[in-house]
């Protein structure tokens, strides 16, 4: 069991039948009442992210949850295909529970979340920025802009991102998960 005080972000713990991840939380002590903790959850197994307070000293079952390395192998009418790099077992998820899956390419890396007591895929967590080549963009024409401007491109992942005039077609370009937005272009 942990309480408010052993809440932090990226404790998974079961409440209402299912297991949620703290990704944001806040104590708060107003100046009249008792203390609560404001947090964000999401629900590891649809994704739902919903906000919640807890009095201060209120219990939960907390989840204990490993990551392990995995890699993309390809996706079907029964879902995403994952191979564990270590063990060479595969298995497959719902794409609901798979984060950024547009940024997914074959062989790509990443770590998967793993319920340890009943070894239950819970979802995806993908590396900050990828690298992934541009498969289609239209080419930038000199002296569009006076200031520099943005393009869309699509990926070999097939997310389509903004990107600067300058990209071209086969350029490898790094781009944050988090935001789906363009870093840098990597020199190949």
């Amino acid at each position: 069991m942990a309480d408010t005080s052993d809440f932090r972000t990226g404790l998974a713990f079961e409440w209402r039948d299912s297991v949620w991840q703290i990704t944001d939380m806040q104590h708060v002590k107003p100046g009249k009442g008792g203390a609560f903790v404001r947090t964000t959850l999401r629900n590891v197994r649809d994704g739902r992210v919903q906000q919640e307070n807890f009095r201060a000293g209120a219990q939960v079952e907390d989840v204990r949850v490993e990551k392990r390395p995995h890699q993309f192998l390809y996706e079907d009418d029964y879902g995403l295909h994952f191979m564990n790099t270590e063990t060479y077992e595969q298995f497959s998820m719902p794409p609901e529970r798979v984060d950024g899956r547009e940024f997914i390419s074959e062989g790509s890396e990443l770590d998967i979340l793993f319920r340890a007591d009943t070894d239950e895929p819970l979802s995806t967590a993908l590396p900050d920025n990828v690298d992934r080549a541009v498969a289609s963009t239209r080419p930038g024409v000199k002296g569009d802009t006076a200031q520099g401007g943005t393009k869309p491109a699509t990926l070999e992942s097939g997310a389509t991102v903004d990107v600067p005039l300058f990209i071209e077609e086969g350029d490898v370009v790094r781009v944050a998960t988090g935001s789906g937005e363009y870093v840098t272009r990597v020199s190949t």
